[in-house]
This record gives C-alpha cells, sequence and structure tokens, in this order.
C-alpha cells in the first residue's frame, strides 16, 4: 500500500471474505460514521451490520441530500409555486415536508410543480415554454453542483432561475466530530470524486482516521478494514480506498466550474442548525438567476401563508434529527413503521432511497442486521 492507496481492482466476493476475515480478526473498538445515503443503502441492502463483528458499530450520519434540505427552502418553494412560478426538482424532493406541507401536496392543490431529472431537463422546459417562470429547486452536496454550475455558465432562457439549497461535506463532517460519539469516519466515495482526498486532512490532524470508500459491498469492508488498521496502529490520516474513481486533487475541471459560479456559504442543515462554511450561494455575477431574490416580492405573502400552516404529521414525534446525527436509530422513532412509511412519510428520512428509515423499513427493521 502505498499514500493509503490500494489497487483500484474491484472487489470480489473472495476479496470481501479476506476483508471480513481481517475485520473479525481485531477486538479494537470502533465506532464509524458514514455520511452517505448510498453507502447506508448497500449496508442495510446486503445486511452488512449482521456479519459484523460486535466491536464494529456503522452509524449513518447527514448523508441524504433531501433529508438535510431545510424546512424554510421548502417553504420558499412551496411559496413560488403557490404565487405562479412552475417549480422544479428531482422526484424525492416533492415529498419531503416544509413545516407543514409538501411540494407535492401544493401539487395536489393546484399549484405548478413538475419532476424532473436533471437541471436540463428544467432548461429545456423554459426554453419550450417561454410564457412560464421556470424554477428549479437544486438541493445536493458537492456532487450535483458541477452540473448546476455548468448550466448556469451556459446562456439559460431569461424565464429560468434557480432555487439553490446545496451544501458541502467536509465542514458537516467536522460539525458532527465536535458533537458525535464517533471514532472514524467513511468518506463519501462520489463527493470525493469531485473534491478529492485533501479536503477531509484536517479532520484527520484532528485524530479521526477517514477512509474514502466507494459503494460496493467490498468498498465499504475495505474502508472498515481501512480504519481498523489505523486505529490499531494509532494513527489517522486519510485512506482512498476509491482510487478507481478518487484522485487526491479531485477534479480540478468540475471545482473551477463551481468556483466561478458559487461562493461558500453559512447554511441550515435540518435536523442539524446553522454550519459554518457549509453552503453554496451563487455569486453576484449570477444573482439575476437566483429565484429567492428574483421573486421575492412574489412570493413573500404566500410564503408567511406557508409558514403558518398546521395540519401536517405529528412532527414533534419524529426523531429524524437525532437519526441523521447518529444519536438515534430508526426503530427507536414512535412513528416507525406505523405513521411513517415510504409511502406516507412523516419526516424527509423516510422519503427518499439514501434515507436512513427508508432503507431499514425497505431492507430490515435493524438496518442491515441480517443478510439480504
Amino acid at each position: 500500500m502505498e499514500n493509503g492507496n490500494l489497487p483500484s481492482k474491484p472487489a470480489v466476493p473472495e476479496l470481501e471474505k479476506k476483508l471480513l476475515g481481517r475485520i473479525k480478526g481485531s477486538k479494537k473498538p470502533l465506532r464509524i460514521m458514514h455520511v452517505c445515503g448510498t453507502h447506508e443503502r448497500t449496508i442495510a441492502k446486503y445486511g452488512l451490520r449482521s456479519i459484523l463483528p460486535k466491536n464494529i458499530e456503522v452509524i449513518s450520519g447527514p448523508g441524504c441530500p433531501v433529508c438535510v434540505t431545510p424546512e424554510e427552502d421548502i417553504n420558499i418553494a412551496i411559496a413560488l409555486a403557490k404565487s405562479g412560478a412552475t417549480v422544479v426538482t428531482f422526484g424525492d424532493m416533492m415529498r419531503v415536508p416544509g413545516s407543514a406541507e409538501s411540494l407535492l401536496d401544493a401539487k395536489s392543490e393546484g399549484a405548478n410543480v413538475k419532476m424532473v431529472y436533471s437541471i436540463d431537463d428544467a432548461i429545456a422546459l423554459a426554453e419550450k415554454k417561454p410564457e412560464l417562470e421556470v424554477v428549479f429547486f437544486g438541493i445536493g452536496f458537492e456532487t450535483t453542483v458541477p452540473a448546476n454550475a455548468a448550466a448556469l455558465l451556459r446562456k439559460t432562457p431569461e424565464n429560468f432561475s434557480l432555487l439553490t439549497s446545496q451544501k458541502q461535506t467536509p465542514p458537516a463532517v467536522e460539525f458532527l466530530a465536535r458533537d458525535a460519539d464517533v471514532d472514524a469516519f467513511i468518506a463519501p466515495g462520489h463527493v470525493a470524486t469531485i473534491i478529492g482526498t485533501k479536503p477531509f486532512e484536517s479532520l484527520a490532524e484532528k485524530g479521526f482516521p477517514i477512509a474514502v470508500s466507494g459503494f460496493e459491498p467490498g468498498d465499504i469492508l475495505l474502508g472498515i478494514n481501512l480504519l481498523q488498521m489505523q486505529a490499531e496502529e494509532g494513527i489517522s490520516r486519510v485512506d482512498n480506498g476509491y482510487p478507481r474513481a478518487v484522485k487526491p486533487e479531485g477534479n480540478q475541471i468540475a471545482l473551477k466550474i463551481m468556483n466561478e459560479v458559487f461562493e461558500t456559504s453559512d447554511s441550515e442543515w435540518r435536523g442539524i442548525g446553522k454550519i459554518e462554511n457549509s453552503g453554496l450561494v451563487l455569486r453576484k455575477e449570477f444573482e439575476e438567476k437566483d429565484a429567492a431574490k428574483k421573486y421575492e416580492d412574489l412570493y413573500a405573502s404566500a410564503l408567511e401563508d406557508v409558514r403558518k400552516k398546521t395540519g401536517g404529521k405529528d412532527k414533534k414525534r419524529c426523531i429524524c434529527a437525532a437519526i441523521l446525527t447518529g444519536k438515534a436509530k430508526p426503530s427507536q422513532c414512535p412513528n416507525f413503521g406505523k405513521e411513517c412509511t415510504p409511502k406516507n412519510p412523516a419526516g424527509p428520512c423516510m422519503v427518499s432511497q439514501e434515507g436512513m428509515c427508508y432503507n431499514w423499513f425497505r431492507y430490515s427493521r435493524e438496518g442491515g442486521n441480517r443478510v439480504a
């Protein structure tokens, strides 16, 4: 192994068995947090928690983009739709509740809300129907930001704008390291393909072992084993367990595009609160495409009505905030599997296929504590 990198050949069953043998051979207790919804899906789907030794615990952090989108941003999207704009976004985002309702609820009441698969679909709609004021509700982590930035660098129609709720992962991980009872972190491979491994080094310098992992079961096991080896050696560094896709410097072209269009800001994370330097907002040169500013006078009255509206789920009993920060498991929520299911979600963690509650419900009531 050189510089924490391992061969790039994808994991195969025999390698997975070898990795599991190494993991079971270590008796050192380790509480690991991942911050990736796709990692949680793999762990739950393949029952990885059921085959790990008792001294290894893997918990989920805020790695689901729709789960951490704050209520107020959803409220603004709903207010825009109720004020005459055509709000377009990803399918999962339509179902996440704001203060009391979701974009899907607003659509059922007559608001113009549409599902798209990308920002390009939203731009195509604006070009096809110039009479509409099309607002793309862009959410997510560093993985989706370059596409949004690239779109704005091209000439977009005058009737197109962007409502942003985009997050940066490393500041959130550092925030959790101060607050959560965690020994080490598995860093998300897709985010690292964009930003590289270097942004996680400051956390390693504070004593937390870090391993960037891919998304196959073998990738997850490799990440766990890399963290174990660091813990046993009494060191902390950033190991790249996903070198077939991740470079230490990341994707420089994508980063250049991002930095040209967006700048860092403080940002609210649902269930966590404000995290310094964890958000991305449009630079001044692109403010004319900022839907929140462009249509502020239009949606102001509707936004007050959305905030005041009641009749949503019993959110006092929803513990998504504790789940997102690794302080509780979905099975500890009084709503889980009862008032809250994928078909009828009470909180954001049950909506998306990357949400921890969704995956625990879908694959196992104990989140992968069985072999699928």
